[in-house]
């Protein structure tokens, strides 16, 4: 599943990183903290390496 914005990307990279401990948790905010407790280290790794070419900064409703 790739990322919907870079906003989503850059988030899934901060939970990423904090599943695999290279930061702590309680540096986590908003949708890195609910993503890091919902999402599995592979989803975020998908979700994290989508390329920025054809994504959006901030997805759009």
């Amino acid at each position: 599943m790739p990322a919907k914005s870079e906003a989503q990307q850059k988030a899934a990279g901060a939970a990423l990183a904090a599943k695999r401990g290279e930061t702590g948790v309680s540096d986590l905010q908003g949708a890195a903290k609910g993503m890091y407790d919902s999402l599995t280290e592979e989803e975020l790794e998908k979700l994290a390496s989508t390329s920025h070419d054809d994504i959006p900064e901030n997805k759009s409703n």
